[in-house]
């Protein structure tokens, strides 16, 4: 399956070009020259730190890595990338990542395969959690230093020698989740460690978009279209409560109890409708169920307009709550919102009396849908 067809965004476009910019570059972007300098940069860490090119001076190689959070090209290599640190790191070799992207010009539907966005707070988060060992640097707000560098995607790779020249330029290596037979940074690294020429100074670059400042505009429309879709509450049996508590043959399931009456319920409304956005390019749905009485099926298709919540909503045509919960899960103690995550047949992955923790949900079905194509 195509990057375009699981991320429809139209802020998304993979860059397969031997860097050569593509429409949805600014006018003018280009790839730094085989030779050029370093450009300078004065960037926020996720260490709170101001970091620029001086800090790096006493490094024989210096590797720049534009990267991102919530591109699976990226998280692909964020493995590889602490490896190449490790292995590189008291031979003289500096690594620096940078993320480039503007996190307000990334649509939802691009985040289906991570739990993060691409904000530096939501950087701090990934690069605690994944103890990056290596600088990680926020160039999104101006997007100055990606721009001068000329990223096309990410991951996008730049390697210089000891005067700060260009020596290398496109892909890490040559694969991302398969067999890599070319080692194109680490190449590129033993030959100016040895003082030998860049057998290959360019490669490819294989990942997700810049995602520009200029497309924010595609972003705002994208949660305009999906506010605008029709939202519907079916109303269904305990037969049919059963059939739902058994999953999707095919899709991960999300199933959240609420009802009107539930102050929590309905403010977590809008994190499950994030998610809903997020992941629905994926095989995985949204359920909700109401625990209102039918008489008020009104009021509660009211509350799911308001909130925009255009996933599979039903409410039960049954007062016996004690018959509800056995319907949908022996194990429900009674109390909403009530959330449980399902594998394809049925499975429980997850389970939440109370209000959720959004990052720990989509943490919870990213980490079953996975983070790579």
């Amino acid at each position: 399956m195509s990057r375009l067809a699981v991320l429809p965004c139209l802020t998304l476009l993979a860059s397969l070009a031997l860097v050569q910019p593509s429409m949805a570059d600014p006018p003018g972007l280009r790839t730094l020259d085989i030779g050029a300098e370093a450009p300078d940069f004065r960037l926020p860490g996720v260490d709170g730190k101001e970091h620029s090119l001086k800090d790096y001076a006493g490094a024989k190689v210096l590797v720049v890595v534009f990267t991102c959070n919530h591109c699976p090209t990226a998280q692909a290599y964020e493995a590889r990338l602490a490896a190449f640190h490790e292995a590189y790191k008291d031979r003289g070799v500096a690594l620096v990542a940078i993320s480039p992207n503007d996190p307000k010009a990334v649509c939802l539907d691009e985040l289906g395969y991570t739990d993060l966005g691409d904000s530096l707070e939501d950087m701090k988060i990934r690069a605690k959690d994944h103890k990056f060992p290596y600088p990680y640097l926020y160039d999104g707000d101006t997007q100055a230093a990606a721009r001068v560098y000329g990223v096309l995607a990410t991951p996008h790779v730049y390697v210089f020698d000891e005067a700060r020249k260009l020596r290398y330029v496109g892909r890490f290596d040559d694969s991302e989740v398969k067999e890599v037979k070319s080692h194109d940074v680490r190449n590129a690294v033993e030959a100016l460690l040895a003082g030998r020429p860049v057998p290959v100074e360019k490669t490819r670059v294989i990942g997700c978009s810049t995602k520009w400042a200029d497309k924010q505009a595609d972003a705002r429309k994208s949660l305009l279209k999906w506010d605008a879709e029709e939202v519907s509450l079916e109303s269904i049996d305990l037969d049919a409560l059963r059939k739902l508590a058994k999953g999707d043959d095919k899709k991960l399931t999300v199933i959240n109890v609420w009802a009107t009456w539930c102050g929590p319920c309905v403010a977590e409304l809008p994190d499950l409708v994030t998610m809903h956005r997020m992941y629905r390019g994926r095989p995985f749905r949204l359920v909700t169920i109401s625990l209102d009485d039918e008489a008020k099926r009104d009021e509660a298709l009211k509350v799911l307009r308001e909130n925009h919540v255009s996933a599979t909503n039903v409410i039960v045509k049954s007062s016996d709550k004690d018959a509800v919960a056995e319907a949908l899960d022996k194990d429900w103690p009674g109390p909403v919102p009530y959330t449980l995550i399902l594998a394809p047949g049925g499975k429980v992955l997850y389970r939440k009396v109370g209000a959720i923790d959004p990052l720990e949900v989509k943490r919870s079905i990213v980490g079953y849908l996975g983070r790579t194509y």
